[in-house]
């Protein structure tokens, strides 16, 4: 009947557009619950920020980091519990329902997992295993086995390309690193350069990172210090050198220890914001569009130890989870002043901890 449905959904999206109408965007989230084991699916209505329950999606293990391809087509979810694999699902456009494909294993537990820009190659990192890796995708979609492994210094925590897609960037927690990799997008090989791209102070903890919309910096989240990294980037080279050291941590902290967590930068680039898991916060900055430099402008608390959160692709909604929280937040973001305003709290599952979002034209 669902697949019906659908199949309904999208002749009456073609019908629309014969008679000259204009279909709405349709936006869905998806959050992963590692201790649950599934995947919570909300359609986000984009002219008010709320949200409807769609769907639960088992995963069948602890479902962690996710990916989505560039087509937007497919959801990928990676399991770090045994045996370590990454699920391929398919999105379907209409009801943003996701069906499972295939299940492919990976080198080891990955606390990150990305595409390459063509869509072609999954790269994974992981923390325990201390490695990256990159599974082939099919012209299908889909993931296939584990093609290569690379070692790396202790606790590799997230992998990106850089938006040429000639190298892959890589931060190692463990060895205070962030790593440049040659990609040879026509076989899916990687080359680690000799040396790190950017060399961090001891103890930093290098984190998760974000290219800048225009691709001229990289905005770096460290994990131990309670920092967060601007790095000007060369779009020529693929070479970067520091430009700025931010604090992410409240002005009146007084944890033990700062415990910072994911980074994202409005679609416009004006406005970046940063979760710190021991304050349960997320900080806010204004980006200079000339230097890059962070300006910080706000702190607003959120959901109890927020390991992940994401933008929508209009830059116009927040939406964040806390690995102690049962829900998620979302909030509005001021296009003039990039603050947020609370607009609701879902229910999700059992540790929360990724969220991506897909938006249908």
């Amino acid at each position: 009947m669902r697949n019906a449905l659908s199949l309904y959904g999208r002749i009456g999206l073609i019908v629309l557009a014969a008679l000259g109408g204009t279909a709405r965007a349709a936006t869905f989230a998806y959050i992963s619950n590692a201790d649950s084991g599934d995947i919570s699916v909300y359609r986000l209505d984009e002219n008010s920020g709320l949200l409807t329950k769609a769907a639960t999606k088992p995963a069948g293990g602890t479902v962690m980091p996710m990916a989505v391809s560039p087509d937007k087509h497919h959801l990928y979810a990676a399991l770090r519990s045994k045996p370590y694999q990454v699920l391929s699902f398919s999105i379907d456009p209409a009801d943003g329902h996701l069906t499972q494909v295939k299940s492919s294993p990976l080198a080891e537990s990955m606390a990150y997992i990305s595409t390459d820009a063509t869509g072609r190659y999954l790269f994974s990192a992981s923390y325990g295993g201390n490695l990256l890796a990159v599974n082939p995708i099919g012209a299908d979609g889909l993931v296939g086995n584990v093609q290569q492994v690379i070692p790396t210094g202790p606790m590799a925590h997230a992998i990106r390309n850089a938006p040429d897609n000639r190298y892959v960037f890589a931060s190692v927690l463990g060895s205070d690193a962030w790593l440049r990799l040659k990609f040879d997008a026509k076989n899916g090989r990687l080359t680690q350069d000799k040396a790190p791209a950017f060399k961090l102070p001891e103890k930093s903890g290098p984190r998760h990172f974000v290219f800048s919309p225009d691709h001229r910096f990289v905005y770096l989240i460290d994990e131990l210090d309670g920092k967060l990294h601007v790095l000007a980037f060369n779009r020529h080279h693929d070479t970067v050198k520091p430009v700025q050291t931010v604090s992410i941590v409240p002005a009146d902290f007084n944890g033990a220890k700062p415990w910072g967590a994911d980074v994202h930068l409005t679609p416009d680039g004006r406005y970046l914001f940063a979760s710190e898991r021991t304050s349960s916060t997320l900080a806010q900055f204004q980006v200079d569009h000339a230097s890059g430099k962070l300006t910080r402008t706000g702190t607003w608390p959120t959901e109890k130890q927020p390991r992940g959160f994401a933008i929508d692709s209009s830059g116009r909604y927040l939406l964040a989870v806390g690995q102690l929280s049962t829900q998620m937040s979302v909030y509005g973001i001021d296009k003039s002043t990039g603050n947020l305003t609370a607009i609701g709290h879902y229910p999700v599952g059992k540790g929360p901890n990724w969220i991506e979002t897909v938006t249908f034209n």
